[in-house]
């Protein structure tokens, strides 16, 4: 294979470029922007500084945070200190960090707009705003507002979500969560360097009824927009079915990242989903496998085994996590007396947190450990009633 196209300069794409071209293979990375701001908190989770510990060891400027405090109305907040740290950066800082190590490893970045992209017997011809490019193969990592029809994954409305948030230039040295009665979704407080990355994300509500929220949460915690820039963005947040016929990959084309719809439907985390899925884009180009139809469903193949799956399953349990009643309450605001009454509900969420523990054995695990507390027996019953039925053999 004389060259692959990475088609997008965020994390799915520069790691993946950073892994072909390591590997020798000519990458030629193209983005009109290359590294950029979003209002996304950054957070980088113990899972993904524990598989890439290079997000960890480095000189990028970043936040490292412990302690972290969940709200969800009327049941107040509690503060959880955090056993394997959030590690927080400007999405401009992470981008540029992992675009240097593509362009280090031998990869070609070009601050360019891809135009269109056409398929031809030898490969693909690529238009962009300073000419065309051909290339052999091509990587697919234009984020969620993928232009480009014909390749990357395909949703409608109902698997996607805003995410809204505004830069504040204030400090602060905690993570706030709050869980908004009758929201799909949930309102951050994320510390950056130098500003706080204060934002919402969600489904089912318009993006002025989601800014309405966020800024309505502002006011009640005195957090304020003077100076403060807005940023919007639409993110995948697939249903279940979504994912069973998700496009992920084609004859000659790999998607990453936000483009193939990887980003966790309960969380909205996407930053681990692009760095590992480009990471394995990069593994089944170089595979022994001739036909690049062959290449292409060994890339599907491993990110199902690796975390597809698990994100699908997590899919049936997002809105029975956050609109979902239980006890005269609702699931939030249960989860949040839990966490202060039983230890092993603290400790499987510090997991979840880390992005440790899957979704598909979150039962299995409660189940295993439960010591037969009145609390324990109550939050049996609760479980029972979160995960759907069908899904309950998982565990």
């Amino acid at each position: 294979m004389k060259q692959v196209a990475i088609l997008g300069g965020g994390p799915a794409g520069a790691m993946a470029a950073e892994r072909l071209a390591r590997s020798g293979v000519r990458a030629v990375l193209l983005d009109e922007k290359l590294a950029w701001e979003k209002p996304c908190g950054g957070g980088i989770t113990y899972k993904a500084y524990q598989q890439y510990p290079f997000l960890r060891d480095n000189d990028t400027p970043k936040k490292v945070v412990t302690d972290t405090f969940l709200d969800a109305p009327p049941a107040g907040s509690v503060k959880m200190r955090l056993a394997e740290p959030l590690l927080i950066y400007s999405r401009y800082d992470l981008n540029r960090m992992l675009l240097e190590r593509a362009e280090r490893a031998g990869a070609q970045l070009e601050k360019t707009r891809v135009l269109d992209l056409e398929r031809r017997d030898c490969g693909w011809r690529l238009r962009t705003r300073h000419g065309t490019i051909d290339a052999d193969f091509c990587v697919v990592a234009t984020g969620a507002r993928n232009p480009l029809r014909a390749v990357g994954t395909e949703w409608t409305a109902s698997d996607t979500m805003y995410a809204l948030g505004y830069y504040v230039p204030n400090e602060q040295n905690h993570i706030d969560i709050q869980f908004p009665p009758g929201l799909e979704g949930y309102i951050w407080v994320f510390p950056r360097n130098g500003h706080l990355s204060v934002g919402i994300c969600g489904k089912g509500e318009p993006a002025s009824a989601l800014r309405a929220r966020l800024e309505r949460y502002m006011e009640e915690r005195g957090i304020s927009r003077k100076d403060a820039k807005f940023y919007g963005h639409v993110l995948p947040s697939l249903e279940n079915p979504a994912w069973r016929r998700n496009r992920v990959s084609g004859e000659g084309w790999i998607a990453a990242g936000d483009a193939a719809g990887l980003v966790d439907p309960i969380t909205g985390e996407g930053l681990y989903y692009a760095i590992r899925s480009g990471d394995l884009a990069g593994e089944a180009i170089l595979t022994e496998h001739s036909s690049l139809v062959e290449k292409a469903r060994a890339y599907r193949a491993m990110i199902e085994r690796d975390f597809a799956a698990d994100l699908a399953f997590g899919a049936t349990l997002a809105k029975h996590v956050f609109l979902g009643r239980f006890l005269f309450g609702t699931v939030p605001a249960q989860m949040v007396r839990f966490l202060r009454r039983s230890p092993r509900f603290y400790n499987l969420m510090q997991d979840l947190l880390a992005g440790t523990q899957p979704y598909g054995t979150l039962k299995g695990r409660l189940f295993r450990n439960l010591n037969g507390t009145l609390h324990e027996i109550v939050m049996n019953f609760f479980l029972h009633r979160l995960i759907p039925r069908e899904n309950r053999a998982a565990g």
